[in-house]
């Protein structure tokens, strides 16, 4: 199965100042399946085979429900390449 870049922007429903603490508890679940990542302002980059990545997607929001969220809006990007994409072939020349 080919590398794909996934990246996921929660957005879960919760009061405001609870918004990062949740949108946190994604970020250590993405952390613990030990997936290459980059945290981003508005999202997370993820990269790994590509089932992997979609269940890590779907815990995401069962963990925002978890952590409160009434509703959560998600946006998935899916960069898929037969032969394989990585995150360094797309930015790896802006890195310092």
């Amino acid at each position: 199965m080919p590398i794909v870049n996934v990246e996921l922007q929660v957005l879960p429903r919760v009061e405001e100042k609870r918004l990062y603490d949740v949108v946190d508890e994604v970020i250590k679940y993405i952390d613990s399946c030990g997936v290459k990542y980059e945290v981003g302002p508005m999202g997370t980059t993820m990269e790994g085979e590509f089932d992997e990545l979609i269940n890590i997607v779907k815990k995401a929001q069962d963990i925002c429900v978890r952590e409160g969220a009434s509703r959560i809006l998600s946006v998935v990007k899916i960069d898929y390449k037969p032969e394989g994409v990585t995150m360094n072939e797309k930015v790896g020349k802006y890195r310092k």
